[in-house]
């Protein structure tokens, strides 16, 4: 060797090594560098994964529906960060949790970090105190989320009675009618009718279907999933109704 090479602090990775050797013996003291809590949870969470965490489907595209507007149709790219087409809200996901619950920066980041367990140098970051979100998240944009579930869910009901409508509806008179198809008829002028409440009625009448449908939106939600579960096929099936002798009118 031409010469010992001076020792010094080198980085591998995410590790400082301080000596390697000593004395002729080979030291192995690495120290994890941690980052703080905002570079954690931006190298770690997407918005994606927390838009999805609490509680905001998000369609293969990447897209959803805004929570910071009134959003009927998915106006919001979530990814890496989010940005919004119809508001125009942006950012990264600290900002996203912080506008969702009404957190300040630290808050949400720390938020963040508890929900999906990332670890950063908690020197200097007091704990995150323990409170209802719930308490955290205006009024408005509580009301804001329940109305945009019952639009969708409402609105993908709506659309699933017009299916059920025009695939089972009986082709001769005497034809037993499916159960599908008397559905459609009884409901589909009236969930109609919410929808054209939701997107153009005054506040208090969308507070009031919002909180008089609450229950009924879970159901028709649950329904609507059974039924993609199940995928009941159309026409060829009537032959098997007609064996129960099942008559819906």
């Amino acid at each position: 060797m031409r010469g010992a090479l001076p020792r010094q602090k080198r980085r591998i990775w995410s590790y400082e090594a301080s000596d390697f050797f000593e004395n002729g013996r080979l030291l192995l003291c690495l120290e994890v560098r941690k980052s703080n809590v905002f570079e954690a949870v931006k190298q770690s969470v997407t918005t994606r994964q927390a838009a999805e965490h609490y509680g905001i489907r998000v369609n293969r595209n990447g897209m959803c529906v805004c929570p910071f507007h009134n959003d009927k149709n998915p106006s919001m790219k979530a990814d890496k960060r989010f940005h919004c087409f119809g508001c125009q809200a942006d950012g990264d996901v600290i900002d996203f949790t912080a506008r969702l619950f009404g957190l300040n920066s630290k808050e949400a980041a720390l938020k963040l970090a508890e929900d999906f367990s990332v670890s950063f140098d908690a020197k200097g970051h007091d704990p995150l105190r323990r409170r209802s979100v719930k308490q955290k998240i205006s009024e408005e944009l509580r009301f804001r989320q329940a109305e945009q579930k019952c639009f969708r869910v409402l609105s993908d009901y709506y659309h699933l009675l017009g299916q059920w409508k025009n695939e089972y509806a009986p082709e001769q008179d005497e034809e037993q009618w499916h159960p599908l198809f008397v559905e459609a008829l009884q409901k589909q002028n009236y969930i109609g009718y919410l929808l054209d409440v939701l997107l153009s009625g005054t506040m208090e009448e969308k507070a009031a279907i919002v909180a008089e449908q609450g229950k009924e939106v879970i159901r028709i939600e649950q329904r609507i999933s059974e039924f993609a579960a199940s995928r009941p096929a159309g026409r060829h099936e009537r032959s098997g109704l007609a064996r129960t002798g099942t008559d819906c009118r």
